[in-house]
């Protein structure tokens, strides 16, 4: 596994050269496999069963897990999030196990985890001026208006961390996989890396999977307030 990002294909669009990273593929398989995972889940699941057993029992676990989640992190007034922090957690979860199989996981690198930070921010701001309209906008201003920067600057900084923290743990896991494979002895490497993939593309990817998703919704349901459950 190499860590550097390949440049594999450069197409030529209106002038302009659009590069086809090892990311914007891995990322492109990735998200087919999510849509065809889902289509196939849909059409098994059509007619769900009243005692449910296999695949159903499985997916409604699933949903469960998620709704606790976001129950924890969130309150009712704002679900409606969950529709897509469920397809963010996925798509997140399936990049860091994604290593297992050989892959460069798309959330080692920074521009795809900033990308995913930056639609937090943007959400952030909808749910916010949502809820809590001029009181959230003014929050901008407070205690001065020459604070304002501040604020801003403090706002921006949030999410851009959290993409640090989630591709710097991923990044990292690559690269001592990435030395193990290449520099360790052979007798080592056909034991040593199970126990390695086990800890970091399972354990640590499933981990900071969540840390990524429940920060996020925090963040959200922050700029949204107290909210009751019969809020828009």
């Amino acid at each position: 596994m190499d860590f550097n990002i390949d440049n594999l294909w450069v197409l030529q669009v209106g002038g302009q050269e659009v590069w086809i990273t090892r990311t914007i593929l891995n990322t492109w398989i990735i998200m087919a496999f999510l849509i065809v995972a889902a289509i196939v889940i849909n059409v098994l699941l059509r007619n769900p069963s009243s005692t449910p057993k296999g695949l159903q029992n499985a997916m409604e676990m699933i949903v469960e897990v998620f709704d606790g989640m976001l129950k924890t992190a969130i309150d009712p007034g704002i679900m409606y999030v969950g529709n897509w922090y469920f397809s963010v957690f996925a798509f997140i979860l399936v990049s860091n196990f994604s290593g297992v199989l050989g892959f460069r996981p798309p959330t080692a690198d920074w521009a795809t985890t900033f990308a995913l930070a930056m639609a937090t921010l943007i959400l952030i701001q909808v749910v916010g001026i949502r809820h809590r309209k001029g009181e959230y906008i003014k929050e901008f201003f407070s205690p001065n208006f020459v604070f304002f920067p501040l604020n801003l600057i403090g706002e921006l900084a949030r999410p851009i961390s959290l993409s640090f923290r989630l591709f710097g743990n991923i990044l990292g896991g690559m690269i001592l996989m990435t030395l193990v494979y290449s520099l360790a002895p052979i007798f080592v490497r056909i034991f040593f890396p199970v126990f390695l993939h086990a800890i970091f593309d399972i354990f640590f990817g499933a981990l900071q999977t969540y840390i990524f998703c429940v920060i996020s919704l925090t963040f959200v349901g922050a700029a949204a307030g107290v909210v009751s459950g019969n809020a828009e």
